[in-house]
């Protein structure tokens, strides 16, 4: 029989689906997994699509996926929503409109619950990066919702990061705090139709810094027509040129990676730690003796980093 592994190396979409459930669930499943196909990894461009909600993301990622089509890119997306898989309200046309594009052979789209989970939502992520990375995606787009710091985190496991504003809604001046300016390689003025984006436009430009020799570009937008959607494309491939021609792409993976095994490491020991600890008669001591008032929360917590000291013992 055929394992799952070598099914998604060869792209097979219900493959795909499967081994991006068993990457949601964790554990151990998810581990030997992740170990069979991380040597077929690492050949994707991919993109985080971010920015404040009712910017037309969706609509912008929609038309993203035709452009690479036209390309001969095998285009891998992950749409993160808010709430539950695939039933976010006003996301809802939006993301129908793009799922379309999954009948073709050489696209697959999911989305992705957060429920408020960052730190398994980012971890779930990047492991479903690497699986459509494995089944020979060339791009791959991660579209997170809102404009928080859950979204930052997300968008920043990727290569490329394109932020998406509208004209003269002061969007701007709310991406600049939650650190979009910082993170964003290309900025998209989308619904230009709508009104002049020329001042939004150099109000986010003015705030912009050239970082590693890249000035990030500010591009406008009709994402519902098409109009600019080319031009953002192309920006983000001359972005990848940047990347290799100077050796960032590598090191820009390093930071991530660090990043990653810190927050992974630390996620698999506190679920470990917790449930261990919980099975030690010590636990039910210092909890009942909390709850009495025999002894003060800070006092509790330090005897309990004794405790968890001789686990190991």
């Amino acid at each position: 029989m055929v394992g799952l592994s070598t099914l998604v190396s060869r792209g097979d979409h219900r493959a795909l689906a499967k081994a991006i459930t068993v990457v949601e669930g964790g554990g151990e499943a998810c581990r030997r997994l992740i170990h069979e196909i991380y040597p077929r990894t690492g050949r994707a461009f991919t993109v985080g699509v971010t920015g404040p909600t009712g910017t037309g993301k969706s609509t912008l990622v929609d038309k993203m996926i035709e452009e690479y089509r036209k390309r001969a890119q095998r285009v891998g997306v992950l749409a993160i929503d808010p709430s539950s898989a695939f039933t976010g309200g006003a996301l809802l046309g939006d993301r129908i409109r793009m799922m379309d594009h999954s009948l073709e052979k050489g696209v697959f789209i999911r989305s992705m619950a957060s429920r408020g989970d960052i730190g398994g939502l980012a971890r779930a992520a990047r492991n479903t990066v690497r699986v459509l990375d494995a089944a020979g995606m060339d791009i791959i787009i991660i579209e997170t919702v809102g404009a928080g710091q859950a979204e930052v985190e997300v968008a920043s496991a990727v290569d490329a990061v394109v932020v998406v504003l509208m004209p003269q809604l002061g969007d701007e001046v709310q991406a600049f705090k939650a650190g979009f300016g910082e993170i964003g390689d290309v900025f998209v003025v989308n619904k230009a139709d709508l009104v002049n984006p020329s001042k939004t436009m150099y109000n986010i430009a003015s705030g912009l810094k050239e970082k590693d020799g890249w000035r990030p570009p500010v591009l406008k937008t009709v994402a519902l027509k098409g109009t600019g959607v080319p031009a953002v494309v192309d920006s983000l491939e001359r972005f990848r040129k940047h990347l290799d021609d100077k050796d960032l792409r590598e090191k820009r993976a390093q930071g991530r990676i660090e990043q990653e095994l810190i927050e992974a490491a630390f996620s698999d020991f506190h679920r470990e730690t917790v449930d261990r600890l919980k099975t030690r008669k010590e636990w039910t001591g210092i909890v009942n003796q909390v709850v009495k008032r025999q002894l003060d929360p800070e006092t509790a917590a330090s005897k309990l980093v004794k405790t968890i000291s001789k686990l190991g013992d």
